[in-house]
């Protein structure tokens, strides 16, 4: 019985003949999903190629890289009045691309912009500049302002063209442009006239009726030589045309200055896109925009002098500009306190600082200013007190 028993448990044994047990079949095996890889490395090939361009484009804008993206127009005419050819040599000795087209408004200046694409150059898009800068012949400009000088004073015969309706037609020629203009020879032209009033006033040995008939003579001279018109009524004309229209017009005084400015202008024109998107990403609670890291100083001194600047920047009120106009004419603390002590007075010592120059902007949009006795007076009582808890704001 225990032989049987545990026999049962064996699983009994198979007939000769009998079908053999039926078992279940084997799954198939499922197939694996399609691995992720594949589309996860194309989506980092895109992102990589993007921040590639991204850095390309950055790149482009930045001040010496940004003047190889920048063609210049010239209208055909510019180049035949006097300044002309300075003004092409001028631009290609800065190493910028020209080309001679002719311009809806004679005598101007465009700039085109070169796409920076992942593609090849062949494939690069050219954008127009919103920026255009006309020439005005010296006799033309004296006439706008003698004509507004009629209009202001009642005159309203004709309609005589004036600066204002100048940038009027050119604006309807071109809309949606940054118009501004350039006038060559106004103070020589000043000048001369000056010259020929003192030769008229030397003394002559002539009688009443030769004088008279010499009068008459020099009066037509005059009335052909040009218009009526001082250096008071240019500059009204032009602070109305300012006012009215936010046109500015540059007077250069040689065609060596025209070509000057226009260089000036084009690399105006060429870092603007790199301005705007610092002025538009910087913090004002940053010592700069470009970033706060610290200033990496090496074992010969490199990168004091910017320790130095970024100290000046940590007063209230200091922009860059100011920093590096102090900077540049004391270029360490050091020089700055000795030049404190040659100061005979303390009044002298506060003031010290007040008349250095400050530049802001480069080009067309560039001003100057002073640092000023308020400022001067905190840095001197920085560089010299001894009171830790002297506030420099609120000193008397």
């Amino acid at each position: 019985m225990g032989r049987s028993a545990k026999r049962s448990k064996k699983s009994p044994r198979r007939v000769a003949g009998s079908p053999a047990p039926l078992r279940s079949a084997p799954l198939p095996a499922s197939r694996p999903a399609p691995p992720r890889a594949s589309l996860t490395e194309l989506e980092q090939e895109q992102e990589k190629e993007r921040k590639k361009t991204l850095a390309k484009m950055l790149k482009a804008q930045r001040p010496g890289e940004c003047q190889k993206y920048i063609t210049v127009v010239l209208d055909p005419v510019l180049l035949q009045v006097e300044g002309g050819d300075q003004v092409l040599s001028a631009l290609q000795s800065k190493n910028y691309s020209c080309v001679v087209e002719s311009q809806a408004v004679p005598c101007s200046i465009t700039w085109r912009r070169r796409a920076v694409l992942s593609q090849v150059d062949e494939e690069n898009e050219w954008t127009e500049e919103p920026n255009i800068l006309v020439l005005l012949c010296l006799e033309e400009f004296l006439f706008m302002v003698h004509n507004y000088k009629q209009e202001t004073q009642g005159c309203t015969e004709g309609q005589k063209e004036t600066l204002q309706s100048f940038v009027a037609h050119v604006m309807e020629k071109m809309p949606g442009k940054i118009l501004a203009l350039v006038v060559v020879g106004v103070d020589s032209y000043f000048d001369s006239l000056r010259t020929q009033s003192k030769k008229r006033l030397r003394p002559e040995a002539v009688n009443g009726d030769q004088a008279e008939e010499k009068g008459k003579r020099r009066k037509r001279k005059a009335k052909d030589s040009g218009p009526d018109v001082s250096r008071l009524d240019v500059e009204d004309a032009l602070v109305d045309l300012l006012l009215q229209t936010n046109v500015q017009v540059r007077l250069a005084e040689s065609p060596e200055e025209l070509a000057e400015f226009v260089s000036m202008f084009t690399k105006a024109v060429a870092e603007a896109p790199y301005k705007r998107e610092r002025e538009n990403t910087g913090f004002s609670f940053c010592v700069e925009n470009e970033g706060c890291r610290g200033v990496k100083v090496d074992r010969t001194g490199k990168g004091l002098l910017e320790v130095w600047k970024r100290q000046i920047q940590q007063f209230n009120r200091v922009s860059l500009d100011m920093a590096e106009a102090i900077v540049s004419a004391y270029p360490s603390p050091q020089l700055l306190v000795q030049a404190y002590s040659k100061c005979s007075s303390e009044e002298e010592q506060e003031n010290m600082l007040a008349n250095i120059v400050v530049r802001r902007g480069e080009g067309v949009t560039a001003t100057t200013r002073r640092i000023g006795p308020e400022l001067s007076r905190r840095i001197y009582l920085q560089m010299t007190s001894h009171d830790p808890d002297l506030c420099l704001d609120f000193t008397e």
